[in-house]
């Protein structure tokens, strides 16, 4: 009866009001976290439990590890990916170890000078649960921390907990080519496209089914599913709140057309940090578009609004701290999204080979090839193939992952 008390209290804490147990019957969508909560709580019961999550693993307003605490949950320890485990720092900046302030618990960085969690970590655990927000990227970091933690888990005989929540982008939206393994990075560690359609959980399974990850023993994941996700759903129609899964995405447009306009960090171009709309606005210094470029870029799609823009990246501490071009005043385009209805990595390909050509001081860095996992975006940069018109080859991955998904259309 006490640890039902306890449930029910911390319930209402997560929930809120009746305002908001309204607004919960409305949402269409039920995260893996929720259903944690809900289904298998008491199979932590004596377990210490380790979390690997982000500002993002949230139910409600409240991030998990203060809603598994007041459940008491036993928390042992803490490991932060990128930007942080409460998202305190940006893109590309080494996360330090340390103190998580509102507990007191030890926060073991991710992204620092390991990124593979240590046996020494993992000293005092006996269950691992994962929780993030992915953007449903190949670059986005969060599935090659996943992968790295499954190997260290399963060299150390603990299981881990896939707490799983949807892609953004839609689980049918597959996109862009399937990392080469000359361009095997830390932006891209496993061979899948740029967009792959899977959740977080579905890409645990096919990395242990596929072999993909670098250990001798089986790892031992488990994914809690959601409820109500269908793979035909874009984040939209979830009715989820969004919190920013990085500094530098702050709403689900910034995220989807990124997955299209990250390829200007390959680049000499800005692609927006240091300023109010990353990844929605582009440009350099050098930047010089015509009406031709302007038309060239509306026919793109008729989903997004291309405008000429003018704009001064600064440093943003804790969201771009050294932006490109900061306090350099830089020209080219803002983008307002209309609606899904688009291939935003097709597109993101194409404004880039636009905004370059427009460019006299553009510059290629090698950046670029990790990014895209092929130098067939060499034909694209060069205009000897419209990205519209590029083969992508994802049939193979198509059927391939077809073994792992955990959702139907």
């Amino acid at each position: 009866m006490i640890r039902m008390l306890v449930i029910l209290s911390a319930a209402a804490v997560v929930l809120g009001c009746a305002d908001n147990h309204l607004a919960e019957e409305q949402r269409v969508v039920r995260t893996g976290a929720e259903i944690l909560i809900e289904n298998h709580l008491d199979e932590l019961d004596g377990k210490r439990v380790g979390l690997v999550m982000n500002p993002t693993a949230r139910i409600g307003d409240v991030h998990m590890l203060d809603t598994l605490t007041a459940l008491d949950v036993n928390i042992t320890a803490l490991f932060a990916p990128e930007h942080g485990f409460r998202g305190e720092a940006g893109a590309g900046e080494r996360i330090e170890g340390g103190t998580d302030l509102e507990t007191g618990l030890p926060v073991y960085s991710l992204y620092g000078h390991t990124r593979k969690p240590t046996a020494d970590m993992l000293n005092d655990v006996d269950i691992l649960l994962f929780d993030m927000q992915d953007v449903g990227a190949r670059f986005y970091t969060y599935h090659a921390t996943m992968g790295l933690v499954l190997e260290a888990a399963a060299e150390a005989e603990l299981p881990v907990w896939i707490l799983d929540r949807p892609n953004p982008a839609g689980g049918n939206y597959v996109s862009g080519w399937v990392m080469e393994e000359e361009f095997r990075s830390f932006v891209g560690p496993y061979p899948i496209p740029i967009a792959h359609g899977l959740t977080l959980g579905e890409l645990a399974k096919m990395m242990v089914g596929e072999q993909w990850l670098e250990t001798n023993k089986r790892p031992n994941v488990i994914v809690i599913e959601m409820e109500g996700w269908t793979r035909d759903m874009k984040w939209p129609q979830t009715g989820l709140e969004w919190y920013p899964p990085s500094p530098n995405l702050p709403t689900f447009e910034h995220a989807f057309v990124y997955l299209g306009t990250c390829f200007f960090e390959g680049t000499n171009l800005s692609e927006g940090r240091g300023t109010e709309d990353p990844f929605l606005t582009l440009g350099h210094p050098d930047t010089e578009l015509s009406e031709a470029d302007l038309d060239s870029l509306q026919n793109l799609t008729d989903q997004l609004v291309f405008s000429l823009a003018e704009f001064t990246p600064v440093s943003i501490p804790g969201v771009a701290p050294s932006p490109k071009h900061q306090d350099v005043t830089s020209y080219g385009i803002k983008i307002e999204m209309l609606s899904v209805d688009f291939d935003p990595v097709r597109t993101g390909l194409q404004v880039l080979h636009i905004l370059y050509q427009a460019t006299p001081g553009a510059e290629i860095r090698p950046f670029l090839y990790n990014l895209a996992g092929s130098q067939e975006i060499d034909k694209i940069m060069n205009g000897e193939v419209h990205a519209d018109h590029m083969s992508f080859g994802v049939e193979s991955f198509r059927l391939d992952r077809s073994d792992y998904l955990l959702y139907d259309d």
